[in-house]
């Protein structure tokens, strides 16, 4: 596991590495065949280890998910986002987004893109949501210095600000989820969420999840980058 960074000392990196950013960007858009001109983002159905095609566990067919993904392009807060990745130097690649049929509603992993489990999705909102929120941890794994997935605390930070930023909190899904508590809710939801997903890492116990995420709270929930302020 990697050593102590400014994570774990309770800091997210502030100073973003314009140099390495455009080497990044250089380097993805010759390993995407891009030039000059950032590639438009495509949808491609991805490879599963689970039945596709027709609808598991009441979830979309792969041909309407890809249909929601396509709609998701066009939302306002998806755009801002890859046109702030693109703005910092990161490549937005054409197989940023994959149509799968797997064990989560999604996920993002660097070098392969977000992924978005048809499976699991039922209304466009959800698609927009997932693409959303993959797309912080896209943004990022892009122009924060050193991130380490494997590292509790970079992976707490991240999904702090994914959680926050991407509107997964907001009251009105905590309602449709059965969470009834009106003050402090939103807080409450990003730590719940964030424990979800961090302790999932093979690198980090649950107790590990927890001390990292209140280790990292505090700069990271109000690390609204690349937005103004949380939407």
């Amino acid at each position: 596991e990697a050593g102590p960074t400014d994570f774990q000392a309770g800091r997210l990196d502030q100073t973003l590495r314009r140099s390495r950013r455009r080497r990044h960007g250089e380097r993805m858009a010759e390993q995407h065949g891009g030039g000059g001109k950032p590639a438009e983002v495509s949808v491609e159905v991805g490879s599963s280890s689970e039945p596709s095609g027709t609808a598991a566990r009441g979830g979309m067919s792969q041909e309407d998910c890809v249909a929601g993904i396509r709609s998701a392009l066009k939302h306002p807060t998806v755009r801002f986002l890859k046109e702030r990745m693109e703005k910092a130097g990161c490549q937005v690649w054409p197989r940023l987004i994959q149509a799968a049929t797997c064990k989560s509603a999604g996920g993002y992993a660097s070098r392969e893109g977000v992924k978005v489990c048809c499976n699991h999705m039922q209304f466009q909102d959800e698609i927009n949501q997932v693409i959303i929120h993959e797309l912080i941890h896209a943004y990022d794994d892009c122009v924060s210095k050193n991130l380490d997935w494997k590292n509790c605390a970079h992976h707490a930070c991240s999904e702090i600000r994914a959680n926050h930023l991407s509107g997964d909190c907001h009251y009105k899904r905590e309602l449709l989820r059965g969470f009834m508590k009106i003050r402090g809710h939103e807080q409450d939801c990003v730590k719940r969420r964030a424990l979800m997903s961090v302790k999932n890492n093979p690198y980090c116990s649950e107790a590990a999840a927890k001390d990292a995420i209140e280790a990292v709270w505090d700069i990271c929930y109000n690390d609204t980058r690349p937005f103004d302020r949380a939407p």
